[in-house]
């Protein structure tokens, strides 16, 4: 039975980062991926990177015949699967480099120091001193009628291999990542529907934003029903009912976009004593600790904000941790900012308008025309809106942004607020020009 110092269970950012790190150190480390098809985890294969390689390709998509579309995607999925390619080979020889033992196969624990890996050529049994779960999510496939029966239904990680562009592509869930594809096929040249069942669009967000989102969509073509009940699928059509209302859907594919969950199928944490929530996320403390001493967890397994850079800033506070000073924690982030790959890309963080309501806080607020920015129009991306809101006390309450490169600026005005800087800083600094960032002298025009 081999012995290692660490062994870190799946090959998410997360996990490959804490590997390499710990193998740099001399520590004796293996990492274990049940598909060689994931190394360097969900983002750089079936998650951000293909989907971002394949929206920047929809942009520049012909607006030709549909043959020439279809044409244009399916080159698109070549370079896509080119470029994942590399990068799950280059991280898989970064650990190499560093000495980590990878190990193709599925992990199950054991007790609080023993797994068996079950692997093409047989079982090995593995003790280690100290684990780590990076084992991330997976999508969520709502039990609906003939949904499995289907070959032409997709989750997002599938949809991306998808050769054909569909002419007409139905989208269950209203959510981020059903929004991401939407746009983005959309762009291709599909007729995209999206079916969702909550009667309000975008929920989380600010209604004014939200319905700034949804009149861009809409004006790409796209078709979005709220308070819709899926009641069966056959093929790629959907049958849905919206109040007494039936009605059916033709479709050449159907994308499942219903959440994803923590993905703690056949680790037989229980073996190990470690606690699991109710969702089946592995429960952690501030630290990432579970409840098990030598057992961290990192990334979508936690049940947390499902991000690649939140796994990484997992990788930070699990080192800090091991390392005995445990100075940063899940409670010392910063201010949470995030983006939505929408055309435009919407980007937020801190306080919508309805939270800072809900908490009571005095804040002013501002808003600002994406038409009104020189960039924007340089750009031929003239469609969005910018807001922000300021407290009392002239700090950065939070931001939305809808518009194009809204996914860099965001990370700005991130640093602001993490560092306390008025919004006075952001209003008077001196942009280069043109660009979107210099938006931000007017939007904070109070």
């Amino acid at each position: 039975m081999k012995m290692y110092d660490v062994i870190v269970i799946g090959f998410g950012k997360a996990g490959k980062t804490l590997a390499g790190q710990l193998g740099k150190q001399g520590k004796k480390v293996a990492l274990i991926e049940k598909d060689n098809g994931m190394y360097g985890g969900t983002c750089i294969n079936v998650g951000c990177i293909p989907s971002k390689r394949l929206i920047t390709e929809a942009a520049t998509a012909p607006t030709s015949d549909f043959a020439a579309k279809a044409a244009y995607y399916k080159k698109a999925v070549e370079g896509k699967r080119e470029l994942t390619g590399a990068l799950n080979k280059a991280n898989y020889n970064k650990l190499i480099q560093a000495g980590v033992e990878v190990i193709d196969g599925m992990a199950s624990f054991v007790d609080a120091t023993h797994v068996e890996v079950k692997t093409k050529d047989g079982v090995l049994q593995l003790e280690g001193k100290q684990f780590v779960i990076n084992t991330g999510a997976t999508s969520v496939i709502p039990g609906i009628p003939g949904v499995k029966d289907s070959d032409k239904v997709y989750t997002s990680e599938s949809m991306m291999d998808l050769d054909e562009l569909p002419e007409k592509l139905t989208i269950v869930g209203g959510g981020y990542i059903g929004l991401e594809f939407a746009a983005m096929y959309a762009n291709f040249g599909s007729k995209v529907t999206v079916v969702q069942d909550i009667d309000v669009f975008l929920p989380r967000e600010d209604k004014d934003i939200a319905d700034n989102i949804r009149s861009v969509l809409e004006a790409k073509g796209i078709e979005i029903v709220t308070g819709a009940k899926t009641t069966k699928i056959e093929g790629a059509t959907l049958y849905y009912t919206v109040g007494d209302t039936d009605t059916v859907l033709e479709g050449d594919a159907i994308l499942m976009a219903t959440g994803r969950r923590p993905n703690t199928d056949g680790l037989e944490a229980q073996k190990a004593g470690i606690a699991l929530s109710d969702r089946g996320a592995v429960v952690t403390d501030e630290h990432l600790r579970t409840n098990v001493p030598n057992i961290w967890a990192a990334g979508d397994v936690c049940g947390n904000l499902q991000f690649t850079y939140i796994s990484l800033d997992d990788s930070r506070i699990i080192m800090s941790d091991m390392n005995g000073k445990g100075d940063r924690t899940t409670q010392n982030r910063g201010a949470f900012s995030y983006s939505v790959f929408i055309d435009p890309p919407f980007s937020r963080v801190g306080l919508s308008e309805s939270e800072a309501k809900a908490k009571n806080i005095e804040y002013r607020v501002m808003n600002l025309p994406a038409t009104a920015i020189p960039k924007a129009k340089v750009l031929r991306k003239p469609e969005g809106v910018l807001k922000a809101l300021v407290g009392a006390d002239d700090q950065i309450l939070g931001v939305q942004l809808f518009c194009a490169e809204s996914h860099e600026m965001i990370n700005l005005v991130k640093m602001a607020m993490d560092n306390n800087l008025k919004y006075q800083v952001l209003r008077d600094f001196i942009y280069t020009h043109p660009t979107m960032s210099e938006s931000l002298n007017d939007l904070f025009a109070f």
